[in-house]
């Protein structure tokens, strides 16, 4: 989630309160300490600043998140980067790359998109 909201370089408030809200109320996320959070959004910005750091970051998905959580992370993801109304061009890039990553049906996938840009519809 932080990833998503870091790759256009301007994390916006709305996605701020997305993940924290989002951490805050899902089950998936029952024993996870708020503390954590600045200290996950440090090592994401860090590996970001290098070179191969998304690889790097990608590694650290793969070797931590367990493969039945896949479709919740790229949700998770998906609904991070819808929460402004606006997809730019580089969280759409980022996505694409998760996707493949977490090895996502594309099917599935297109439906974890269409869910979250229904949830995050304006009037």
């Amino acid at each position: 989630m932080i990833a998503v909201s870091a790759s256009d370089e301007n994390i916006r408030t709305v996605e701020l309160v997305k993940i924290q809200s989002t951490v805050n109320h899902l089950p998936i996320f029952a024993d996870y300490h708020d503390d954590r959070i600045s200290s996950m959004a440090e090592t994401v910005f860090d590996l970001l600043e290098q070179e191969e750091g998304l690889d790097a970051l990608f590694g650290l998905l793969r070797d931590n998140l367990p493969e039945r959580l896949n479709e919740t992370a790229y949700a998770l993801a998906c609904d991070v980067a819808a929460a402004d109304g606006t997809l730019r061009e580089s969280e759409l890039r980022l996505l694409e790359e998760i996707r493949y990553e977490l090895n996502l049906d594309r099917l599935h996938a297109a439906a974890i998109e269409r869910g979250a840009r229904a949830r995050h519809m304006r009037a």
